[in-house]
């Protein structure tokens, strides 16, 4: 089992390396401090589920990749991305981004994906793949995505 996760993982990464995805900087930030990558990842011809892809501000090539995936369902991943994990975040009453300095990217790669389709930027292209789904529905969706 260990193997196959570390396989996964490392197909995370290099699958990660698509230009199209990648970011370049945030309105009001400039440069960013780290690779990113934002896009969809495929859980079927019907659903695709929405990604950011953080690089560590350590060592990416060595570092562990973290995959998030937010509660719910129902909540964005990227809530927690902007208000608790990510490199950049929006304190409480605030209008402005900020670095944070607890970032998990701090000594990982994270892999923030909003499940199931419908959530956030995720899609579904039938009404059954946007409301019909459960735990098992959306580990499947996960793993093909993966």
């Amino acid at each position: 089992m260990k193997s196959f996760v570390l396989i996964l993982c490392v197909g995370v990464v290099f699958g990660a390396n698509n230009k199209t995805d990648r970011v370049q900087g945030l309105p009001d930030i400039g440069p960013l401090p780290s690779k990113w990558w934002s896009g969809y990842l495929n859980a079927s011809e019907d659903k695709s589920l929405h990604y950011v892809f953080v690089e560590s501000l350590s060592k990416p090539e060595t570092d562990p990749v973290l995959i998030w995936f937010n509660g719910g369902p129902g909540c964005s991943s990227l809530s927690d991305f902007f208000v608790l994990s990510g490199p950049y975040i929006f304190d409480d009453g605030e209008t402005v981004i900020k670095p944070n300095q607890w970032a998990w990217n701090q000594r990982a790669n994270v892999l923030y994906i909003e499940n199931p389709a419908g959530v956030g930027y995720s899609y579904a292209k039938t009404y059954n793949d946007y409301y019909l789904h459960n735990d098992v529905s959306q580990s499947e969706d996960a793993f093909a995505a993966l």
